[in-house]
């Protein structure tokens, strides 16, 4: 982590202080309230067309890690069901509306230093639309997942890892004679 980033408790304004412990917590000095720093939820919508390309959406001018390509994701609003922003980010990115099918897996992100996330990469089913790039994408395109563009998300890389793994483990073997 990159070190304390809160001085001051959010109910009575006193200092925060490091408690001793496993796991390093603030305390306030005067109302002894434990501060936490919890990650924030993101979520990734994977959608393939029939050739087994992953769409991916390249971030625009504005957006974090601009001009690198990532699955298209997003933060998971207050009071927001994880699936519904699933589908909510994938429509605002790409055009497409969808439908979560299954998680197809779920990791800690560190990439920022500023902020610990955890990201659910969920399986999507296209219903309508046409892609197109939107909100902050300027780029809307299909690609194998074994050879990505230049990605912005180290996890990305991961997931993308994982899905190949688990194409090569279930496509039938030919027998030898």
């Amino acid at each position: 982590m990159s070190g304390q980033r809160l001085f001051y408790c959010s109910r009575c304004g006193g200092e925060l202080v490091t408690m001793a412990g496993k796991i390093a917590r603030l305390k306030c000095t005067r109302c002894r309230k434990v501060a936490y720093e919890n990650p924030i939820v993101g979520v990734a919508g994977m959608v393939f067309d029939p050739k087994g390309r992953i769409l991916m959406v390249r971030r625009g001018r504005g957006a974090t890690c601009a001009g690198l390509w990532c699955i298209p994701c997003g933060y998971v609003e207050y009071e927001e069901d994880v699936r519904a922003a699933a589908v909510r980010e994938l429509q605002e990115e790409t055009g497409l509306s969808v439908r979560t099918a299954q998680v197809f897996a779920v990791h800690s992100n560190f990439h920022d230093p500023a902020q610990h996330t955890v990201g659910i990469w969920f399986l999507c089913d296209v219903l309508s639309g046409q892609v197109r790039p939107g909100d902050d994408a300027d780029r809307a395109e299909w690609f194998s997942p074994e050879d990505p563009p230049p990605l912005a998300f180290p996890t990305d890389k991961l997931v993308l890892g994982e899905w190949t793994e688990k194409a090569k483990k279930s496509k039938p073997r030919r027998e030898q004679h």
